[in-house]
């Protein structure tokens, strides 16, 4: 990446660096063979990532298809994919006949999933999160397949640990976390059965300005309205850097699927970067809540000795999002809810 910003002045820059290739993705680019296939590309990283898979590929100079399949019910969303380059489709995921209709490609990206709306309406969360996995394993059973899940999968963890590691037990808390579990249990039986190689991409938080936990901090700063503690530490990457990474797993895909887990390499504390955010946007900052200790913390060391570490430092990042939202930038509107450590989203 070229020389950093000191601050992210409105969208159209913003994108620009989410999208930006580095010469490494560019290089992975040019031996990729065949076509690149995302499911479930309209939501937050999606389109995101489509557009820096679009932006290397240009820079590859090796043309191939990116193919980006949603329900669309934001047709903005069908619309940005097309901007960037992206063939779109549309379909629903749990639909077997709209599924069996999909273009085929050796290389595919899994990135459905539901979690806010868990409580309200399990059936529905449990069904995106296993029965479409199960009808994309199937469909793609002769392609490479990076799944994306998260770090909700481990167990809530003290900062002490350093967080959870690829090889520590599942032991999910609350209905979501389960039904994740279950989604990559659901590819790892499809691998065995078809030899489908994958790699199970657990993120935790990826933060593009307007979407993520640092976004939630600060904007609850800045309006003067308390922080939770509840969770007292949590782990955050800039989503440029998470999006290269769920391309580059690609070659990292195996029977059994492979585990990793994708963040930034620092251990935040919640008090300190609302602190942090205090100073920097001249407010005070108010607590709700006794400061816990039970968190999902990842330790994403594996991925940084395969990929590098992040060039945006979390430094930078509580920066920049500090001037996005004193700047008054746009948000998605989508809490994380990072302070919920009971399970229930």
């Amino acid at each position: 990446m070229n020389a950093l910003p000191d601050a992210i002045r409105d969208e159209a820059e913003l994108e620009r660096l989410l999208t930006t290739p580095s010469t490494t993705l560019v290089g992975f680019f040019r031996r990729l063979n065949g076509d690149l296939l995302i499911l479930g590309a309209a939501g937050k990283m999606g389109v995101s990532l489509a557009g820096l898979a679009a932006r290397a590929v240009a820079a590859s100079g090796v043309p191939r298809r990116i193919l980006a399949v949603a329900r669309f019910s934001n047709p903005e969303a069908r619309r940005q994919l097309e901007a960037v380059g992206a063939e779109t489709w549309q379909a629903d995921l749990l639909n077997p006949d709209e599924v069996a209709r999909l273009p085929a490609a050796p290389n595919v990206l899994f990135m459905v999933g539901r979690k806010f709306g868990t409580e309200q309406d399990t059936a529905l969360t449990w069904a995106v999160n296993t029965a479409a996995p199960a009808l994309a394993a199937a469909r793609y059973a002769g392609s490479r397949l990076v799944v994306f899940s998260t770090g909700c999968v481990y167990p809530l963890v003290s900062a002490a640990t350093g967080g959870s590691r690829e090889e520590d037990p599942l032991e999910p808390v609350g209905e979501y976390a389960q039904s994740c579990v279950a989604r990559e249990r659901v590819f790892a039986h499809y691998a065995g059965v078809h030899g489908t190689p994958m790699c199970f991409y657990r993120l935790n938080y990826a933060t593009d300005l307007r979407y993520g936990v640092l976004h939630d901090i600060a904007q609850r700063v800045w309006a003067g309205q308390p922080v939770d503690l509840t969770v007292g530490w949590f782990n955050t990457v800039w989503q440029g850097w998470a999006n290269e990474v769920a391309l580059r797993a690609l070659e990292l895909c195996a029977v059994p699927p492979a585990p990793l887990n994708v963040t930034g390499p620092e251990l935040l504390r919640t008090r300190e970067v609302a602190e942090e955010f205090g100073c920097l946007m001249g407010r005070p900052v108010t607590f709700t809540g006794p400061e816990g200790d039970r968190n999902y913390l990842n330790n994403a060391a594996r991925a940084h000795a395969l990929f590098g570490r992040p060039a945006v430092t979390a430094e930078r990042l509580i920066r920049w999002q500090a001037h996005w939202i004193m700047a008054g930038g746009s948000t998605l509107g989508k809490p994380t809810q990072f302070e919920v450590n009971d399970g229930r989203f």
